[in-house]
């Protein structure tokens, strides 16, 4: 890891392992402290190992899916660095505000793979619009089937449904209108020159973009059903863990409303407010889950999810989040600032 970045990703790790725990402390003294421990003792050891093997599928899932979007834009991703930049992502996503904040690393990354940044971008963001649409519409679905408020769930999910909207909008527009892209270029190269080097990188990355985008949207119309199947098999494979966790405690597994509330604690800690979302994650779980599971054993939920989901991304992925940014180092350090080796000069 480089030298500059390892101590300030090593401070906020420590943030966000003392927020989330601080948060579990708060809510076993509310719920009981006697009660928890008397449930983590008793624990199926069975279940937890499914809890387990629903997380790491998740993790499995997401790389398949990054690997299928490469693939639409005929680049041969290896699987090996599709799941490599999942878990590092989940790492920085863990310490960053916001649970999303991992995108960055992703795209990086996969351009350290050779992607050029506009085709890595496009496939990112390809990957987040097709969460949006399955959020609004899981939600909506589970919603209905579930005891859960209709009104609650649309105060959760219509600020989500705008931001996704207003994201469709932008993209909309690079897409079907290039004008925009040229005048936006143009601005630069009066600002900072014609010649200017990150001028030129920005701009024929940003047509990458558009080009990988428009690639992706021509592909979709044949490819959509196995782009919901991975979609909803990453999140379902998260959305199960408290479920196959309650059953470790000797509950029902509430499959419905557990999923619905997965669903909003998702939206709710995308805002940036805490590193990936810690506090905020524990004790909006604490809430929900207290509305249709035991007071006794909240606390012990929480933190046995936490452990299985958030606490384990940071123990996993801090390695390759540390192997990527060492990469970045070296690359600087030869003077190679262009990306992947997708690129080409771009003096020439």
């Amino acid at each position: 890891m480089a030298s500059d970045q390892k101590p300030k990703m090593t401070k906020e790790m420590l943030l966000a392992f003392a927020i989330s725990i601080a948060s579990i402390v708060i809510i076993f003294q509310y719920t009981g402290i006697s009660y928890n421990l008397r449930s983590l003792q008793q624990v199926d050891p069975k279940f937890m190992l499914l809890a387990l093997v629903l997380h790491i599928s998740s993790w499995i899932f997401w790389a398949v899916r990054i690997k299928f979007f490469s693939s639409m834009l005929s680049y041969n991703l290896k699987f090996g660095l599709a799941l490599r930049a999942t878990l590092a992502s989940n790492f920085l996503g863990a310490i960053t505000p916001s649970s999303a904040g991992g995108e960055p690393l992703r795209i990086k990354m996969l351009s350290d793979g050779g992607m050029n940044y506009g085709m890595a971008t496009a496939v990112i963001l390809a990957e987040r619009l097709f969460d949006g649409v399955f959020f609004v519409i899981a939600l909506a679905i589970f919603l209905i089937f579930s005891d859960f408020s209709i009104g609650f769930g649309l105060k959760v999910g219509g600020p989500f449904l705008v931001i996704m909207i207003l994201f469709l909008a932008f993209i909309r527009e690079i897409l079907i209108k290039p004008e925009r892209i040229e005048s936006m270029i143009i601005w630069l190269k009066k600002r900072f020159g014609e010649n200017n080097r990150f001028v030129r990188l920005i701009e024929k990355e940003v047509w990458m973009f558009r080009e990988a985008g428009l690639t992706l949207a021509k592909g979709a119309r044949t490819r959509i059903p196995m782009m919901i199947v991975t979609t909803t098999l990453i999140w379902m494979s998260e959305f199960l863990v408290p479920s196959a966790i309650l059953l470790a405690l000797g509950q029902s597994p509430s499959l419905l409303s557990s999923i619905t509330s997965q669903l909003i604690i998702v939206m709710i800690t995308l805002a940036p407010l805490t590193p990936g979302g810690s506090g905020v994650a524990e004790l909006s779980m604490s809430y929900l889950y207290s509305l249709f599971v035991p007071h006794s054993i909240i606390g012990a939920l929480v933190g046995l999810w936490r452990l299985t989901t958030y606490f384990l991304n940071i123990i996993v992925g801090a390695p390759f989040a540390g192997a990527s940014l060492s990469f970045r180092r070296r690359k600087e350090q030869h003077g190679d600032l262009s990306g992947g080796s997708g690129l080409v000069d771009m003096e020439g």
